[in-house]
């Protein structure tokens, strides 16, 4: 499998040369050259595998340049019960993404956060982190990390990369808007391979920063700088995997459909979904939802894609959306164009600019239906309510992203067909948004036990103005080489 680049770099790597390097040359975001098409003797064959087994059979379609035994074996050591061992109680305790029925067979979750950050993030992190460590000791190189997280991604990184000797992490997080849980899984590692810089700003300042380091490319070239922000594509290619593995869980056959409402804030999340339907999954409908940040909403809605200024993104209680910039949309982009490198890389010299774009009346525009979106957003007042509602009518206590997903697939309902199973993709566990909880339920959400006083652990963090050549001095007295 070859990749491309979304603006039309000439080169086309495998996946092992882009999974250390994050952005294309040009700037512009990998993607295979196909979707790879599934079978319906595929499905059938898939429905009983294991976790690690599915993860194995979609990736190896997108990984042809790590021999099948090796990916099969990294497969096997990341997807493993003990990882993923912070299940809701239930039947479900000992699998891995299960899906917890809320209205059986109709409305439920599917359960993301049941790794060692309590987010979504870790099911494709721990991959991650798994795949750089193989293909580095196979190389002999080293690497430094850099990324930005509005709230998970970083904890997810660093929990994944901790420790390996090959890998450096500097993981820059907006100065005081991610909640007290977030901040203390982050800035409570001692590790030495781990660097925590707080930006005096929003989340979309740290991904501005990354994406100006990876576009110098002598620097990025001379600290051997990767990515770890979904604009990775290995990322992405993770997150497929559980978009399959909810729909073997929610049907019983291939004639079935399914629905997802998906969080998303970045568009990662939910263009793993979009790339799952491309390759055969019968999905129906993929239900985005926002929070008060509703750029993406917007363009789904309008066909006018706005981008928000740092000082134009608000403030939420479902701060890992407060993201005005979506870096995965681009991948979206470039298929709803007809995969026209061109037309993207005008597209987002626009956006580069800080400029909008309007595509309402296009012909691409009018296909939207063709590939599954529908959208919606939420407030804060929709959040607690919905917190309140799911709790009292099911006694399942949701974060509030999740809650976000669940008021928009709610109010989307009508647009999934009658007898498809719809599934809010649960975003992370409550306790790490305890305030919010206890302002919708008057109560504190547990905590996991191997968890449970975190936020008293010291911790290491330092404050930096937005400031690229400032992140770049940072990393020169930090790395080495």
């Amino acid at each position: 499998m070859k990749y491309l680049s979304t603006r039309g770099h000439a080169a086309r790597p495998e996946f092992c040369d882009i999974l250390l390097g994050g952005l294309a040359p040009d700037g512009g975001l990998y993607l295979p050259e196909h979707y790879p098409q599934v079978s319906r003797e595929e499905l059938d064959a898939w429905r009983s595998l294991s976790y690690a087994g599915l993860a194995y059979e979609i990736l190896a379609r997108f990984i042809t340049d790590i021999p099948a035994a090796d990916l099969r074996t990294i497969c096997q050591q990341t997807y493993t019960a003990e990882v993923y061992r912070h299940a809701r109680t239930g039947d479900n305790t000992a699998d891995i993404a299960p899906v917890h029925w809320l209205e059986v067979g109709k409305f439920g979750l599917l359960e993301l956060s049941n790794g060692p950050t309590l987010a979504f993030k870790d099911m494709a992190m721990q991959l991650l982190g798994n795949l750089f460590e193989y293909v580095l000791e196979q190389r002999g190189e080293a690497i430094n990390i850099l990324g930005a997280t509005s709230g998970d991604t970083g904890s997810a990184a660093e929990y994944a990369m901790r420790g390996k000797r090959q890998v450096k992490v500097f993981m820059l997080s907006p100065h005081g808007k991610m909640s007290a849980f977030q901040r203390a899984q982050m800035y409570s590692l001692q590790d030495d391979n781990i660097f925590n810089l707080a930006i005096s700003g929003m989340f979309d300042d740290a991904q501005d920063i990354v994406k100006a380091v990876s576009n110098d490319a002598a620097f990025k070239a001379r600290y051997r700088i990767g990515a770890v922000n979904s604009i990775n594509w290995a990322r992405v290619a993770a997150q497929i995997v559980y978009y399959f593995k909810a729909y073997f869980a929610a049907t019983t056959n291939n004639d079935q459909q399914i629905a997802f409402s998906v969080p998303s804030g970045n568009f990662g999340n939910i263009c793993a979904g979009h790339i799952a339907r491309q390759m055969g999954l019968p999905v129906a409908r993929l239900i985005l939802a926002t929070n008060e940040n509703d750029v993406l909403d917007e363009f789904f809605r309008s066909g006018v894609y706005r981008p928000r200024k740092a000082a134009e993104t608000r403030v939420t209680s479902s701060p890992s959306m407060d993201i005005s910039k979506a870096s995965n949309f681009e991948r979206f982009i470039f298929d709803l164009v007809g995969r026209d490198a061109g037309k993207v890389a005008e597209l987002w010299a626009a956006v580069d600019q800080g400029r909008a774009f309007d595509l309402s009346t296009t012909p691409c525009f009018a296909q939207i239906a063709d590939f599954g979106f529908v959208s919606g957003n939420s407030t804060h007042a929709d959040r607690l309510a919905t917190i309140k509602n799911v709790f009292e009518r099911y006694g399942v206590m949701i974060d509030p992203h999740t809650a976000d997903g669940v008021k928009v697939g709610w109010q989307h309902a009508a647009a999934v067909p009658d007898g498809v199973p719809l599934l809010v993709l649960e975003t992370a566990l409550p306790a790490k948004f305890s305030a919010t909880i206890r302002e919708a339920l008057g109560r504190d959400p547990e905590v996991p036990a191997d968890l449970q006083g975190l936020e008293t652990l010291p911790q290491r963090v330092e404050v930096i103005a937005p400031d690229v050549e400032a992140v770049k001095r940072f990393i020169t007295a930090h790395a080495g080489g």
